[in-house]
């Protein structure tokens, strides 16, 4: 379910490396556009809707997520993502909300068309089959250096890490390398955040590009 017309809402879409806060400053600016009186709905990816949790836990958490290719990888991120798009994006973008989400096509342009070397080609096809003409008004990269990535993920005393999570310090480097990438070509939709400062700081950044990118 493509948007038919420009919709009164805005998407939001927040992106970087496992451990760069991306759910801390969703949520904070999720508070700040609720007190601007703005109907704001959450959402991350994969899941976000059932069939999107489902699959998030094959992808995340099956005893032979480690044998999955990277092929499959992409088309289930992707699968969960056409489902998240016209089920909950379209509607809230339609009825003037503004949609935070955790992750969205960038994810599968950087993490499996560069991270796992898969040609960048086929992975922009299926990430435009995937979402049609929703792309995000704005997004924001939480930049953190690998190291910072791996820090912060061993210190998360809960649960055990996920696929995702177990990769090396060489994976974290392409990924943290692909969305400065992108980010540079498309300027006028990316802003970096330097995701080492303080939740405050970055806080307050993020604010200041809403208010002037998306007046």
């Amino acid at each position: 379910m493509p948007l038919k017309q420009k919709p009164t809402g805005k998407l939001i879409s927040f992106e970087g490396s496992e451990g760069a806060g991306k759910s801390t400053q969703i949520a904070r600016l999720a508070a700040r556009l609720q007190k601007a009186n703005r109907e704001v709905l959450t959402t991350r990816e994969p899941g976000g809707t059932e069939i999107g949790e489902q699959i998030r836990n094959i992808i995340v958490h099956n005893s032979k997520g480690d044998e999955m290719c990277a092929e499959t990888e992409l088309l289930l991120f992707t699968a969960a993502r056409a489902q998240l798009v016209r089920e909950v994006i379209v509607p809230a973008l339609t009825r003037g909300a503004i949609v935070l989400t955790d992750r969205y096509l960038d994810s599968s342009t950087v993490y499996q068309g560069i991270g796992r070397n898969l040609a960048s080609d086929p992975v922009a096809q299926i990430n435009r089959f995937a979402v049609g003409n929703v792309m995000p008004d704005l997004t924001i990269v939480l930049d953190v250096p690998e190291e910072v990535s791996i820090a912060r993920l061993k210190q998360r005393a809960s649960d055990l890490p996920d696929r995702m999570e177990r990769e090396n310090i060489d994976f974290y480097k392409k990924v943290r390398e692909g969305y400065l990438v992108l980010a540079k070509g498309m300027p006028e939709r990316f802003v970096v955040v330097d995701g080492t400062k303080t939740p405050e700081i970055i806080e307050k950044k993020i604010w200041s590009t809403i208010e002037e990118r998306l007046k």
